[in-house]
């Protein structure tokens, strides 16, 4: 029998009437079904045969076989094969457990009979405004109106009041209206009309800070945001700067190109401010593996291929890792065009860097202008200064050329601790990759000649890898080494023979002074240990350590030491030398109490007497770059050590002390990408099938070429990739970006799969709705609000959500937008709707993360132990949901039952679930038991004197409406079922109204216990109704 040369899987698709749709009805059958086997993907091609191409499908495969002869279903092989009743000949194969619908193989042969026609795929081909329908003059209502009466449907009522007001918080802000709001909304709309009233409302909501927290999350999502590493360890970071500059980018209403280039090279901008830096975390806030005993250059790229998924699928609408390991089954994106992608995010460091306030921003600015002031002064007192700077520079260069250093080239690298992994660099630099262990040493074996040699250096040197860019891997880019030792091993020797030091010299030490606390959480308290001068790196002594933190404003520098041999060594060729640094100078800090140095370089001399000179290293090392070529913190670093060398200067060095003195702590970090130096540029393989370990031929940075192209002059970095995603050209960036915001208001986008808009997806119903809110969009300079102030305004949006049996007859899933949005909230808001009911939200913005309350079982289940799970006791434990810390492998109980993504990957659509677990999370997890009790308490004291007025009060806080008669009859059974069960003491009033957060003294002189337990019952249904967490 003959082979299957391609394969079909059954793809709904509705018959339209007259000719066929190749792009509505055709590509999604042949791309959900086709393509994987016989599309772009030319190694894996069954059969020869390529279906994504007209002329692959005429040419047909192996076979020799028409597969498609146009106007000819009868002689066409695709069709035989999909009509076949043999098993070894239908297509798809019975093991695919796929047959096409009888409806599907009727609109294949209607195609073929029409000459089979082939169109390109609408996503791929630029959005465009066409001319509106007849019909109202807002372009949504035109454009969904004329689609309503060919589908036998009619637009919806407007919703009323009430309904309409809290959607339109709810959707802003994210937050439910309080009853003040609803009847000024009311009154707003008797005195001026709906929509002067609407049009008012959503100027006043779109102004309101809550609308960047609403919003920002919606974002959070697609960018994988979390307060953890992840993995094993799963260790806290701090990211929430990123965060917080998300909230104030949707505020200030920055346009979505520039919020897409700032995320994507915010580092790269000419003169690039604190928060575009802060804003390229977008890409770092994939999860970090900490595991002992991985492999980080593996995890490096794993790391890269999960930004290029977020990338694709936040910004582009493309499923992009599907082409990490092979040509896409069904897009026009090759293996190569994926690492052509990934090139553009290849070459960045990984760095971190603190964030100061605007105030501290502000006093670093004038410490800058007054040390500026300082150094002018120097110049006005040494006229000749640039003749006395370049004398002593030639003096100190010579005096450094005096000493001939060789460094050594490691035979062999390991570290003790075994979570570490070191790694030597061309230039002799050994980098210290891996978990940063709290303890352990680190030593390097070499064979170098070793006959006359004096004495061995040690460098420090920083890299952008490291904390600040620091040389240590610690949280603030220091190091401490305890001990450096130095032994020898004889040609056919067994053991290791101690080479005794005598003298140790360095740039730069630190007074002697006590370990920080914060390192010494790990050591037991009769344990002394003690920082300082660089003597105490050999005197044998581990409660000791030689660091060189110059304190803030100057703590990222390299540094020097220089340790002589007592005697000079004689030992033959083929002796092996090893140099141990051992590291005992950490603390716990929840497994980051790490003081390792991240980068530095050993080298041997065979001068006498060698030492470091006492000058600043920086400056130093700024020496071996020819003056006029040096950068403007190496001429600065110059300029300062010869100002600090020269004694007559000494108050001058004072006063820049002084001034540094006051150089402000930072209290958090972000961690972000800085590119690469070009004298560190980091080339790109093709890694074959993804494996890190299987590079193959180079691949220059390019994009897609079924996408716009590049400009041919721009240089190929990160910033020309962010500008050409935030090109106006570009077929999918407005779209996309559209049909987010349209998704988070009617719970479907426009384009129902928002992670691929590839050939997979159909043509949508409302692509002319979708193409014109995007020009618009891009026309508006790329204004969210005025996006959402254009959707929110038309009648399409403010229809009732009441569905009539005709409209759940034709339209069950509500595509044609013949009634307004009904869905369930958002986790987040579900939370924060029974908050703000109970008067309990407490409305900061930005700042830490804040743990909520956790069952302890679930804490003890983490691999690390977590010791700084510290749940507020104060207002701080009522914070939006936007705001409570995300730990990956321990997502949040209450959210996770109400479907909120942990943060793993790059979430663009959340998949609503209704499960009993919510009911009862909603019922009985803690901050909702609080709720209820609070709930009780404002219902009590603002509902007014009487049992209907409270009931009438409380349903409007929950539901924004006043209760039917039914339902206030039901309410005051159950008030009166409860106060019945607890006289006859079925129930007990102190463990229902009280509680660690509501206590006894907060009872109101007019109610009893009774009241506020009853209350407290009738808050929880209350709190908990369908129409309490739903938007409708």
């Amino acid at each position: 029998m003959r082979r299957s040369a391609f394969l079909l899987l059954a793809l709904p698709v509705l018959p339209a009437a007259g000719a066929v749709d190749f792009a509505r009805e055709i590509q999604p059958i042949l791309a959900e079904n086709c393509f994987h086997c016989h599309g772009p993907d030319d190694k894996d091609r069954k059969g020869g045969l390529r279906l994504d191409t007209r002329a692959g499908a005429v040419k047909g495969g192996k076979s020799e076989l028409p597969s498609l002869v146009a106007g000819k279903p009868d002689e066409s092989e695709i069709m035989l094969r999909v009509i076949a009743t043999d098993e070894e000949e239908v297509m798809p194969p019975p093991k695919e457990n796929k047959r096409l619908t009888p409806a599907q193989k009727d609109t294949l042969r209607r195609w073929i009979a029409e000459g089979a026609p082939y169109a390109g795929h609408w996503a791929f081909a630029a959005p465009v405004q066409a001319p509106l329908p007849a019909g109202p003059a807002h372009a949504v209502d035109a454009l969904v109106g004329a689609k309503l009466p060919k589908a036998g449907l009619q637009a919806s009522a407007p919703a009323d009041d009430a309904t309409l007001v809290r959607r339109l918080y709810l959707d802003v802000i994210g937050l439910p209206p309080a009853p003040a709001d609803v009847d000024a909304f009311a009154a707003a709309v008797a005195k001026s009309g709906r929509p002067a009233a609407v049009d008012a409302l959503v100027t006043q909501l779109l102004a309101n800070e809550r609308y960047g927290e609403k919003w920002a999350r919606v974002w959070l999502d697609a960018a994988r945001f979390a307060d953890s590493n992840g993995f094993e360890k799963d260790l806290p970071r701090e990211q929430w700067a990123w965060r917080d500059w998300v909230i104030g980018a949707y505020n200030r209403d920055l346009p979505y190109d520039q919020f897409l280039v700032e995320q994507i090279a915010g580092d790269l901008l000419p003169g690039a401010t604190q928060d575009q830096i802060v804003a390229t975390g977008f890409l770092r806030n994939g999860m970090i593996n900490e595991e002992g005993a991985i492999i980080p250059e593996q995890f490096r790229i794993e790391g890269l291929f999960d930004r290029l998924d977020c990338v694709g699928k936040a910004t582009l609408g493309l499923t992009l890792q599907c082409a990490q390991c092979h040509t896409h089954k069904f897009d026009p994106i090759t293996h190569d065009e994926f690492f052509g992608l990934y090139a553009f995010l290849n070459n960045s460091y990984e760095a971190q860097s603190w964030v100061y306030t605007s105030e501290q921003q502000q006093q670093i600015g004038q410490i800058a202008k007054d040390l500026a002031a300082v150094d002018t002064k120097v110049r006005e007192a040494r006229p000749k200064w640039e003749e006395q700077l370049a004398a002593w520079e030639t003096q100190l260069r010579e005096r450094r050329a005096r000493i001939a250093w060789t460094p050594l080239v490691a035979l062999e690298l390991a570290s003790t601790s075994g979570l570490n992994h070191p790694t030597q660099a061309a230039d002799g630099s050994i980098f210290t990759d891996g978990h940063p262990s709290t303890k352990g040493d680190i030593f390097v074996i070499a064979e170098p000649a070793l006959a006359g040699a004096t004495g061995l250096r040690l460098e420090a040197l920083c890299h952008d890898d490291f904390p600040f860019r620091g040389p240590g891997r610690s949280r603030y880019g220091t190091w401490a080494v305890t001990e450096l030792e130095v032994s020898v091993q004889l040609p056919g020797a067994a053991k290791w023979e101690k080479v005794p030091l005598q003298n140790a010299t360095a740039d730069f030490s630190e007074p002697l002074r006590g370990i920080e606390q914060e390192w010494s959480a790990n050591f037991d308290k009769e344990q002394r240990r003690i920082l300082g001068p660089v003597a105490y790196l050999i005197d044998s002594d581990n409660n000791t350590a030689w660091r060189a933190d110059r304190g803030p404003g100057r703590r990222n520098t390299e540094s020097v030491a220089v340790v002589q041999f007592a005697q000079p060594l004689s030992h033959p060729a083929g002796t092996k030398l090893k140099v141990l640094l051992r590291y005992h100078h950490s603390g716990d800090d929840n497994g980051r109490g790490n003081t390792m140095l991240g980068r530095c370089r050993l080298a041997l001399t065979d001068t006498p007497d060698p030492k470091a000179e006492p000058v600043d290293y920086a400056a130093q090392l700024a020496l071996d770059t020819p003056a006029d070529r040096r950068s403007p913190a190496q001429l600065q670093a110059v300029f300062a050590a010869w100002r600090a060398a020269v004694p007559a200067l000494k108050k001058f060095q004072t006063e820049t002390d002084n001034l540094y003195k006051k150089y402000p702590a930072a209290k958090t970090t972000v961690l972000h990408l800085a590119e690469r130096k070009p004298d560190d540029a980091r080339g790109t393989r093709l890694l074959d099938r993804g494996a890190w370990d299987k590079p193959l031929h180079p691949v220059a940075p390019h994009v897609p070429a079924a996408l716009h192209p590049l400009p041919a002059d721009a240089p190929r970095n990160r910033l020309t990739l962010a500008r050409w995603i935030a090109d106006p050209r570009s077929p999918l960036t407005a779209r996309v970006a559209v049909n987010r915001v349209w998704q988070s208001l009617f719970g479907t986008g426009l384009v129902e799969t928002p992670e691929d808009f590839g050939t997979r997806t159909p043509v949508p119903l409302h692509l002319d709705l979708l193409d014109w809110l995007a020009v618009d969009f891009m026309a508006r300079g790329w204004s969210q609000k005025h996006l959402l102030r254009t959707i929110l305004t038309s009648a399409v949006y403010q229809q009732s959500s009441r569905a009539g049996p005709a409209q759940l007859e034709r339209d069950p899933r509500n595509q044609f937008l013949a009634r307004g949005p009904r869905f369930r909230a958002e986790a987040e808001v579900v939370r924060d709707l029974a908050l703000s009911a109970a008067g309990l939200l407490h409305h900061k913005i930005g700042g830490p993360s804040v743990f909520p309350p956790v069952p302890e079982n679930v804490l003890a289940y983490n691999f690390f132990k977590v010791t700084y799970w510290d749940v507020p006791k104060n207002e701080d434990r009522y914070r939006r949901s936007l705001y409570l810390f995300r730990k990956r492998s321990m997502p949040d109980p209450m959210l996770s039952a109400f479907d909120a993504p942990n943060g793993d990957a790059a979430c663009v659509r959340r998949v609503r679930s209704n499960t009993p677990l919510a009911a009862l999370t909603g019922l009985n997890e803690p901050i909702f038991v609080e709720a209820a009790q609070a709930f009780a308490l404002r219902v009590w004291r603002e509902g007014g004197a009487t049992e209907a007025e409270r009931i009438a009060y409380a349903y409007r806080l929950c539901t924004s409406r006043l209760p039917q008669p039914e339902e206030t009859a039901a309410v005051a059974r159950l008030l009166a079922d409860t106060r019945e069960r607890l006289r006859r003491g079925e129930l007990k009033a102190g463990e229902i109204a009280f509680s660690e957060m509501t206590k006894p003294s907060d009872l109101p002189a007019d109610a009893t216990p009774a009241d506020l337990a009853a209350w407290t019952v009738a808050g929880r249904i209350l709190l908990n109704l369908d129409e309490t967490l739903t938007k409708g």
